[in-house]
Order: structure tokens, then C-alpha cells, then sequence
């Protein structure tokens, strides 16, 4: 074979070979997407299995529906969604933060990923199984089904350190504005997902600087409703039991619906940065664009609104493709 001939060989190797990298990293990218339906084919009764956990746990305990839609929201909040605060057998794991005291629904994320493992072995991520049972949860409160994005991958990194940026119920406005900007949220979202809080309860732990000390010269927020402040401070004593847990919405405290958002605007909200979302005009314009007395007859509704908050937070941060893992237990690395 004469030299031009051999460099015209190794030049169109070359370029067939970099077509082939192309092709590969192309069909990675679009295998590696969340994507409804992910495991229709490997792990088809995945939805039925997790919903049916979620069925028989919230019968046994009206507060695990929202302890499992708060779970979903805290894991995505640290590192992306990834099931990393499922993590437990690390020195430091990020479920021990100050940020996630009163975490529950562990032991029924864990039991759903025994039977996925026992009918689909290796196949269905924690982190979807978080995602799916928080969809569930909100149905079985009243809210609206919606379809959820699945493909996540098992994150690999679980420390406490990194939960220093979860949004903290003492937070100001414009805190919670830049912990949720930087996770690509934006304002409308911020509100639609405190609104969440129509469902659940809180410890008297979190109150106690709202109803006591809120600017360290014994007094209370002023943006709580002087009619409700009593209530608020006879569930919650000075120097009392911090365990105690009070409802975040005491109206329709298990109804998933627009009621968080109406003790917003009525001064009655619970949490402190509940209540904050009403210092910022955009934030309390998306609030009246909800429950204001101008909303118009065919303006939004919240509960339409909620689910579409939920996928946009459901694709902070995920792992697809090669990244990550698939975990065999949900609160140990593989």
C-alpha cells in the first residue's frame, strides 16, 4: 500500500472514529434524560408497587404524607435529587443537618426499594423512589396526580456540611429568594412550594423565636395576626415542651389545597417564612394572583400550578446515565 493511500486510510479511520464518539456521546445524552415511563420496560409495575407503600403507611399515620413529600423536597435542596438523604452509614450524613430535624418516611422509602429489589433487582434508583412516593402522598391528600420524571441515579456523596444552604424558617425573603434562585426556582415557584405547607405539622422547636424573641427584645413577628397570635403561644409555651407539634394549617390541616396560601395573606401562617413571603411584592403578588380578592374568575389555581413546581424541583441537580448509582439499600452506598 503506497503512503497516500495508508494516510487516506488512517484519516478516514479517524474521522469514522471521532463520527463514532459523536454517535455514542449523543446516545448517552439522550439515555442519560429524565423521561416519563423510564422503567417501562425493566421495571414495569414500579409506580403500583410505590403507591401501594404509600397507601398502607398513610393509613397507619395521617403525617406520613407529608413527612414523604418533605423528604422529597429536602433531598433535592442538598446536592440534587439524588437519595442522599437517605444516607445513614457515614460519619456525618446529610440527614443529621439542623435543616432536616423532624425528617420522617425513611423506613417506607426503604421498604419500597425491598420489593423493587425483590421484583426488578439493580433497576429502580431511591432517588425516583423518593420522587414517586411524594407524588403519591399529595394525591392521596387531595392534590392533583401529575406524571413524574424518572432516570435518577443514586448520589454518591452524603455530608451534613453540605446542607448549610436549606431554606431555614427564619430566614428573610430575600434569603429564601436566593436559596431558591440558585437551585433554578424562581418566585412563583418559591410560593407555590411553601405551599405545600397546607398539609403537615411542625415542632414548637421552630416557633419559638416567632412567638418569643423575634428581635431579641421578648416580643412576637408583628405579621402574625394579633386575633391568632393567642392560639399560636397556647400550643406553644415559653420554656415549654419544643417537642409538641402543631399544624401548619389548622382549617384543612390533612386537604391538600390553597389554604397555606390564604393564612399567608390573612396573617395566619404558621412558619415564619411563611409569613415572609408576603414582605416582597413579587412574591405576595403571586400569592394574590392565587387567593387575592382580584384574582380573576379563570386566574390560576394553585393546586393546578403545584404539580409543575414539583417537576422543575425534581430535576435540580440529578444524576443520569453513568453517573451515581443504583443503590441496594437505600440508606447505605453501594
Amino acid at each position: 500500500m503506497g503512503l497516500p493511500a495508508l494516510n487516506m486510510l488512517i484519516c478516514n479511520g479517524k474521522v469514522f472514529l471521532l463520527a463514532l464518539i459523536l454517535c455514542y456521546l449523543q446516545f448517552g445524552v439522550s439515555e442519560g434524560q429524565l423521561k416519563v415511563g423510564f422503567y417501562s420496560q425493566t421495571c414495569p409495575n414500579v409506580e403500583s408497587i410505590v403507591k401501594t407503600i404509600v397507601r398502607d403507611a398513610t393509613l397507619t399515620n395521617p403525617r406520613m404524607a407529608p413527612m414523604l413529600l418533605r423528604l422529597h423536597f429536602h433531598d433535592c435542596f442538598v446536592e440534587g435529587c439524588d437519595g442522599s438523604i437517605l444516607i445513614d452509614n457515614v460519619e456525618d450524613p446529610e440527614k443529621r443537618a439542623f435543616g432536616h430535624q423532624g425528617l420522617g418516611g425513611f423506613a417506607e422509602i426503604e421498604n419500597a426499594k425491598a420489593k423493587l429489589e425483590a421484583e426488578c433487582p439493580g433497576v429502580v434508583s431511591c432517588a425516583d423512589i423518593v420522587a414517586l412516593a411524594a407524588r403519591d402522598a399529595i394525591v392521596l391528600s387531595g392534590g392533583l396526580s401529575y406524571q413524574v420524571e424518572t432516570g435518577r441515579r443514586d448520589g454518591r456523596v452524603s455530608s451534613e456540611s453540605l446542607a448549610a444552604d436549606m431554606p431555614d424558617v427564619n430566614d428573610p425573603i430575600q434569603t429564601l429568594k436566593s436559596k431558591f434562585m440558585n437551585k433554578g426556582l424562581s418566585e412563583k415557584e418559591l410560593v407555590l412550594l411553601t405551599g405545600a405547607h397546607t398539609i403537615g405539622t411542625t415542632a414548637c422547636f421552630f416557633m419559638s423565636k416567632r412567638l418569643y424573641n423575634f428581635t431579641g427584645i421578648n416580643d412576637a413577628d408583628p405579621e402574625i395576626n394579633p386575633d391568632f397570635l393567642p392560639s399560636l403561644r397556647t400550643q406553644c409555651l415559653i420554656n415549654g415542651n419544643v417537642n409538641i407539634r402543631i399544624p401548619l394549617d389548622a382549617l384543612s390541616n390533612e386537604k391538600f389545597d390553597d389554604q397555606s396560601l390564604r393564612n399567608i395573606k390573612n396573617g395566619t401562617a404558621v412558619l415564619a417564612s411563611d409569613a415572609r413571603l408576603y414582605d416582597d411584592s413579587i412574591t405576595k403578588q403571586v400569592i394574590d394572583s392565587y387567593v387575592g380578592f382580584l384574582r380573576p374568575v379563570s386566574g390560576p389555581l394553585f393546586v393546578q400550578d403545584f404539580p409543575m413546581a414539583m417537576v422543575k424541583m425534581g430535576r435540580i441537580g440529578v444524576k443520569t446515565g453513568l453517573e451515581g448509582e443504583i443503590r441496594r439499600i437505600c440508606s447505605s452506598f453501594n
